[in-house]
């Protein structure tokens, strides 16, 4: 399966079950109400797929399932989370035995790179494999930032295809677009400033919120590229109290919680996280409520 890098790809959320099992069967139906909203890709085992705890055995199941439910019509994309050079180059060449259609690549975990060791680390994936790569830029939480000037050094490998910018500096957007036109495609990486930059020319939305609403985030891009911005903007600013959830330390749990209200996830985390309790869970609760009593008609 191509992949082409462009439109919204849902950062998808890892099901479980009560007892900390993989829950397939749920983790099938998001995917199929994914699918039919009309989203371009999928992503499996980002930040919202609770990465850092998952096991190899289960990223390859996850993998399968996925293929299995939508991989002939859409991208199946692995996110890559590694804390040495080693195993990520493993990871990478799992998921092509897994059937992975590419990779989402983040810069090394625990240890902060300079600029020439990150750089250095994702040239070495990225020779170690064929399947295409996205690099994945968040220095909000990660605190390694790629900015646009070191993009330079990737330019030779010409399977690191793509950029997750989610910096919050949404001039970095126009940053690449002037420094090497087409040959990155930008995907926004922060539900908070999608439509700006998707009218700013952004190839793509790696969404959060859409695990819960995927209808409404594919409305928006669709609406929005068609030049339809008032459209988008009034479905936009109804959204924009549950994107709002995306750029919270507890954005696994909270957009958990949003897709049980849709019927489409459960509440259940992986520990160290724990499910919301009190007057957190009653106050994104009433949030998620009162966005779905005036969910708009799309």
């Amino acid at each position: 399966m191509s992949v082409q890098w462009q439109g919204v790809y849902p950062a998808l959320l890892t099901p479980f079950t009560k007892d900390d099992k993989l829950d397939l069967p749920l983790f099938e139906k998001n995917l199929e109400a994914q699918h039919k909203a009309g989203v371009h890709g999928v992503i499996i085992g980002g930040s919202l797929g609770e990465a850092s705890t998952l096991q190899v055995a289960e990223k390859k199941e996850l993998v399968h399932v996925a293929k299995a439910c939508v991989g002939h019509q859409i991208p199946v994309i692995l996110n890559i989370a590694e804390a040495s050079t080693a195993d990520a180059i493993a990871q990478a060449k799992l998921a092509e035995t897994w059937g992975a259609d590419g990779l989402m690549l983040l810069p090394p975990m625990r240890y902060k790179s300079d600029d020439r060791e990150t750089a250095t680390y994702f040239k070495a994936v990225a020779l170690a494999t064929d399947l295409p790569i996205m690099i994945y830029n968040n220095p909000v939480d990660y605190k390694i930032d790629f900015h646009p000037v070191l993009f330079d050094q990737l330019v030779e490998c010409s399977n690191i295809q793509a950029l997750k910018e989610s910096s919050r500096d949404v001039t970095n957007l126009t940053r690449m677009l002037n420094r090497f036109g087409d040959r990155f495609k930008i995907l926004c990486g922060v539900d908070t400033l999608a439509l700006e930059e998707i009218c700013l020319g952004a190839h793509g939305w790696v969404a959060g919120l859409v695990d819960a609403f995927p209808t409404e985030t594919v409305a928006i891009w669709e609406l929005a590229k068609a030049g339809k911005i008032v459209e988008a903007r009034n479905i936009y600013r109804w959204f924009m109290p549950l994107l709002e959830l995306d750029i919270h330390p507890k954005l696994v749990q909270y957009i958990k919680l949003a897709a049980q209200e849709t019927g489409i996830g459960s509440e259940f985390v992986r520990p160290p996280r724990l499910p919301l309790v009190g007057e957190e869970r009653d106050r994104v609760l009433s949030i998620i409520r009162q966005a779905i009593a005036c969910r708009p008609a799309i």
